[in-house]
């Protein structure tokens, strides 16, 4: 056998894969490599549906909207005011969906994630790498989003491409604590009723398509506690100079709270689950 020389020893070291000091990589790596089979129609349904909705929403109801109050809503029309609502409400619906059913699976239903455990992987790099895909995704997602946004003049390009990096946030603020739901519960009709209780209602009333200002007095109150408000305010910010209700800082805030503090929450019940 020829030996190794130095040179060669050192370009093997360069050369060996991230995972090997951040083994939630290799979680990332499996989601990645898993998603390539649905590439295609993840893209087709990242463009076309915030398309139809800027299209039916923007356009369409905005055309016969009054002008007058949509010369008052940031960006001057129903169509900018909607975009980044949109893009950053897209993101949350992403990070739902993956946080709840494909976990169900690789906990309760097919059991995967007890075989990674086997591994040298343990359940915090599953956390980790799981939260890893899903801002991933969503900020390729938002990427598609915010082409169909500059396409349609809703918004310049830079201040398209900053909401995406808050429609990234917005991602984790809801993919972290979701995680630690789906875990604590592993139920189906659990899982449904937070998409339909929860999400549903959060896209609507949490300023994705109109000001919380039109809601009745006691729904504005409430709507603070929506992470995707903070989102809606801090994407409008990014894209079109808007100014927000709060304090840019204390929307960032409560989102990265979110984020850090669902992952933490997931850990817990995961572990349980796979080391019982």
């Amino acid at each position: 056998m020829t030996p190794r020389t130095s040179s060669e020893t050192s370009t093997r070291d360069r050369a060996a894969p991230l995972s090997a000091g951040f083994p939630a990589v290799r979680v990332l790596e499996a989601r990645l490599l898993a998603a390539r089979r649905t590439l295609r129609s993840a893209v087709t349904s990242a463009l076309l549906n915030p398309l139809l909705y800027l299209l039916a929403m923007g356009l369409g109801i905005g055309a016969v909207a009054d002008p007058s109050a949509a010369a008052d809503l940031p960006g001057g029309s129903y169509l900018a005011f909607l975009a980044p609502g949109l893009l950053v409400a897209s993101a949350m619906q992403l990070a739902a969906s993956e946080s709840l059913w494909p976990l169900m699976v690789g906990l309760e239903w097919n059991r995967t994630y007890h075989a990674v455990v086997a591994t040298p992987l343990r359940p915090v790099d599953l956390v980790l790498g799981n939260l890893a895909f899903v801002l991933v995704r969503a900020a390729l997602a938002g990427m598609l989003i915010a082409l169909v946004i500059v396409v349609l003049g809703a918004a310049p390009i830079g201040g398209a491409l900053a909401a995406v990096g808050v429609a990234v946030l917005v991602a984790g603020a809801f993919a972290a604590p979701i995680a630690a739901f789906t875990a604590k519960v592993r139920s189906h009709p659990a899982m449904t009723a937070l998409m339909r209780f929860g999400i549903v209602p959060l896209f609507l009333f949490s300023g994705t398509f109109f000001p919380i200002e039109n809601l009745p007095a006691p729904l504005q109150a409430v709507a603070p506690v929506s992470p995707l408000w903070h989102g809606a305010e801090l994407a409008r910010l990014a894209a079109l100079g808007a100014p927000t209700a709060w304090h840019p800082g204390a929307h960032t805030g409560i989102l990265v709270g979110l984020l850090v503090g669902g992952a933490v929450l997931a850990e817990r019940p995961i572990r349980a689950v796979l080391c019982r």
